[in-house]
């Protein structure tokens, strides 16, 4: 059994703004500001079990499932980041909070931006891990980014072990194995057209438009060797957020999977600090 599974945990189908998505909620302790966790491209809500084992226990915690992938149901139709923050809001308001934590890795981090700018006065604070401004950004190498614009490293664990060195960095390049197990941390296998919808929202979408405007604490977390974001969108993401500061660490895109126990205190450390861990529940 791991870490994740022996926290207490609630999982449920919410059918929210005519989509059916898999939620699950660890309720931590009473009082507590939830922290949301928007995963990243073609993953399910199991990407972050590392994670959520290694977060203070006492937090309560929200994951979920976007169309198509894990428990959600397939989307009829292609979403926007606004149409998904809004979607997300409801499911936050549905378990009774009125404001929340929001921490987006990868593709998940642009949904998390969406979140912070749209319900600014619900988003308390905001953690970005390995991700970048979408659209108008500086981009991966051009090999890199054809890796990724397909679902192929999650529907095949031999095909995504001999890439994972070049694609991932960090320790990905030293023991590609233990990365493989953390992205295939899932029961069933990416489906193509939801990793199509999850490229089509973010295909359009920046936030460098509107940083600015994100006025919350922001923490923004960036690995030294990441094929997939080039660091130097973490250093502009940070200069951009008015309250945004720059955690750099040794290793590749997911070292938030792969170093957990590295990282996780991290984060409790920046979402507890000044004293005001408290939810309006």
């Amino acid at each position: 059994m791991s870490t994740a599974a022996r926290r207490p945990r609630q999982a449920s189908t919410v059918a929210v703004r005519g989509r059916k998505l898999a939620v699950t909620h660890h309720p931590g302790a009473a009082g507590r500001v939830p922290l949301v966790l928007c995963n990243g491209i073609g993953s399910s809500q199991r990407l972050f079990d590392p994670v959520v084992g290694a977060l203070d226990r006492d937090r309560p915690l929200i994951l979920f499932d976007v169309p198509g992938l894990g428990g959600s149901a397939a989307p009829r139709v292609p979403y926007l980041f606004s149409t998904l923050a809004a979607a997300l809001h409801r499911v936050i308001a549905g378990f009774g909070y009125r404001s929340a934590d929001v921490l987006g890795i990868s593709w998940g981090g642009g949904l998390a931006q969406q979140y912070a700018f749209q319900y600014r006065r619900r988003c308390r604070r905001l953690v970005l891990v390995a991700t970048g401004t979408g659209m108008l950004m500086v981009p991966a190498a051009p090999r890199t980014l054809a890796r990724m614009s397909t679902p192929r490293r999650h529907r095949d664990p031999a095909y995504a072990e001999r890439i994972a060195g070049d694609l991932y960095g960090g320790s990905a390049r030293l023991d590609p194995a233990r990365t493989i197990s953390a992205l295939h941390n899932a029961p069933t296998a990416t489906p193509r057209r939801a990793y199509l919808y999850q490229l089509m929202a973010i295909a359009g979408w920046s936030s460098l438009p509107f940083l600015p405007l994100i006025r919350q604490p922001a923490l923004v977390l960036a690995g030294t060797d990441d094929p997939i974001i080039p660091p130097v969108n973490a250093s502009m993401m940070a200069g951009l957020l008015p309250r945004g500061r720059l955690h750099r660490y040794d290793g590749g895109h997911l070292a938030l999977l792969t170093e957990a126990g590295e990282l996780a205190p991290v984060i409790d450390s920046f979402l507890d600090e000044d004293g005001d861990e408290r939810s309006e529940r």
